[in-house]
């Protein structure tokens, strides 16, 4: 009984951390909407809600929208995917998918077009609430320097990698948007790297295995980054797999 006591204690101050987060959810189902809308403005989060792409748009445009629990089965024949992957065009905003649709292919889809997680319904919203805190942590510059290295900026190639402002810098300094995955990823392996890592190691030190990722998730994670730093995605010179263990970044780090 103390133990549980102390797990909800610990539950309930990582919680007040986020408190000043503004969630957006985007669901056409009211019922839903409703019920995220009440526990996460129970829990002392900011919460709006959309019933499909129009609204969630108008939402973005006039609100300090920090994360989005998007459901890809919306009304009118609307897809959730392509809402996502056209905000990944032009915003690196965490989106959390929270579906109905619990086929693999939908997840790797999500995942690999940018989305940070993947819930099924139905979603118990205790793990929803932990699946967002998880997301938040990781976009918050403090931890990026733990995960990542001691440097503030780190370079590669033609890269650079700052650690505190969670962007990637090409020669000329242009700005490359990453996804909090995309990031988590890269400052990983520039972490680690000539190390071989494990799909394993990749889950743990970018997602938590305690969140349910699985393999397929950390190879379109990786399919994503590649297509982003490297010039050939086809025949990457920087992260590299290494077959049946995992992946290594060869690139040398400055």
């Amino acid at each position: 009984m103390q133990q549980i006591v102390a797990d909800t204690a610990s539950f309930q101050a990582s919680s007040r951390q986020f408190q000043a987060a503004h969630i957006l959810v985007v669901d056409d189902d009211e019922r839903v909407r409703q019920m995220l809308t009440r526990y996460f403005d129970g829990e002392g989060y900011v919460v709006s809600a959309a019933a499909n792409g129009a609204e969630m748009q108008v939402h973005l445009k006039h609100g300090n929208v920090d994360i989005i629990l998007l459901d890809l089965s919306l009304g009118g024949g609307e897809d959730g995917l392509d809402l996502a992957r056209e905000l990944r065009t032009y915003s690196d905003i965490p989106i959390m998918i929270v579906s109905g649709r619990d086929d693999v292919i939908d997840r790797i889809i999500g995942l690999e077009i940018g989305a940070d997680d993947y819930v099924a319904k139905p979603f118990h919203l205790r793990e929803v609430h932990a699946r967002l805190r998880s997301i938040l942590r990781r976009r918050q510059p403090g931890n990026a320097r733990q995960n990542a290295g001691d440097g503030r900026i780190v370079r590669f190639e033609n890269w650079a990698l700052d650690l505190e402002r969670r962007e990637l810098f090409t020669a000329e300094g242009t700005s490359v948007e990453l996804t909090t995955g995309e990031f988590e990823m890269l400052a990983t392996f520039v972490q680690h790297a000539g190390r071989v890592l494990s799909r394993e190691f990749l889950m743990d030190a970018t997602r938590g295995r305690q969140l349910g990722a699985f393999d397929r998730t950390v190879d379109a994670q990786i399919v994503r980054l590649r297509r982003k730093i490297e010039a050939d995605a086809g025949r990457p010179q920087f992260i590299k797999a290494v077959r049946g263990v995992g992946y290594v970044f060869t690139a040398k780090i400055v």
